[in-house]
């Protein structure tokens, strides 16, 4: 508590200008003829290259302009600024012009306020930026939905059929998503999306895999289309191919290497020895060959080759570059 309260005007002044300091709040007083009695904290506006940057906006005309509007009226003024680019980019700040008005009602000067407002500004840049990118995602998402669900009744027979089916490529649609969220939107890696869709099949024998090869970084889309891919394949070997006993193994293979126009592409293999006593015409009318060998290229832009020869099934996804990240490492 102040002991003497006389002393309050005069240590009012000095402790203010001291906070405005921290707070990163410029200040100055301008007579009614426009003239510049003082300023505070101006020079953490000077510009790397020694100009005054903002602080020469004080004698810009608009701010001319909005002092003798101030004088002349009485009531205070407020608008945004921008300064010139920098290294850094454009710079904001938001200005006050307020009257300084006497005890006897007279306005005696104006008072400009300048603060900073270029981080929250590219915040919000950046938040607008990725609420753009969720929006155009999620419209992807719900286009694959959309296509899986269309595919999934066109080939099948049932209602129970069709739920079945469906709900177990949402889940694998899921899974992706969840990998791609936690790259904050980056995508995934190879290998991760392919243990992922096949964890709950190979959970009590992860030997059943066997993975080997490159181990590109697939962006979102790529990831979300290898998981569905990987997904179909996984559900079909636990039904009728080499995890179906559970004692049989899946060979997944990846390997990146540069086409004709010397553009690198990703060569994904599935390899799985069938068990003995299928017949290989049952597999294949069972199997869900049209996301594997039409919605998943189709997606990537790249080809797909499903073989189902004497006592196995193999299959081949080739995609080009545009789908992962070249430096990939091989394992």
């Amino acid at each position: 508590m102040l002991e003497n309260l006389d002393e309050l005007p005069t240590r009012i002044g000095p402790a203010l200008l001291h906070a405005s300091r921290n707070a990163g709040v410029a200040v100055a007083y301008h007579d009614l003829t426009n003239r510049a009695v003082w300023t505070q904290n101006f020079e953490r506006y000077v510009q790397p290259d020694g100009s005054s940057g903002i602080a020469s906006s004080l004698a810009s005309a608009r701010m001319k302009e909005a002092r003798t509007r101030v004088a002349s009226t009485g009531q205070a003024e407020g608008f945004e600024i921008t300064s010139s680019a920098d290294e850094t980019g454009v710079r904001w700040f938001d200005v006050w012009i307020d009257p300084d008005i006497s005890n006897s009602g007279h306005t005696e000067g104006l008072v400009t306020t300048i603060v900073e407002t270029t981080e929250q500004k590219r915040r919000d840049q950046t938040l607008k930026a990725l609420l753009r990118e969720v929006s155009h995602r999620s419209r992807n998402l719900l286009a694959i939905a959309q296509s899986i669900a269309t595919q999934t009744g066109r080939y099948t027979d049932t209602i129970e059929g069709f739920l079945s089916r469906f709900r177990g490529r949402l889940q694998a649609l899921a899974t992706s998503q969840d990998l791609v969220t936690s790259s904050n939107w980056r995508g995934a890696g190879f290998r991760e999306t392919v243990t992922s869709q096949m964890a709950r099949y190979t959970q009590r024998k992860p030997s059943a895999l066997k993975i080997s090869g490159a181990d590109p970084y697939l962006t979102p889309n790529a990831a979300l289309h290898v998981a569905l891919a990987i997904h179909e394949l996984t559900v079909n070997s636990v039904s009728h191919g080499a995890l179906k006993g559970g004692n049989g193994e899946v060979e997944v293979s990846a390997d990146i290497a540069l086409d004709q126009s010397d553009e690198p592409q990703l060569t994904m293999v599935w390899c799985e020895k069938l068990p003995p006593g299928n017949s290989e015409g049952e597999i294949r009318r069972r199997f869900g060959s049209v996301t594997l060998e039409r919605a998943v290229p189709a997606a990537l832009n790249g080809t797909a080759r499903l073989n189902i020869g004497p006592g196995e099934v193999c299959y081949q996804l080739i995609v080009p570059g545009s789908n992962f990240e070249s430096s990939a490492t091989v394992l």
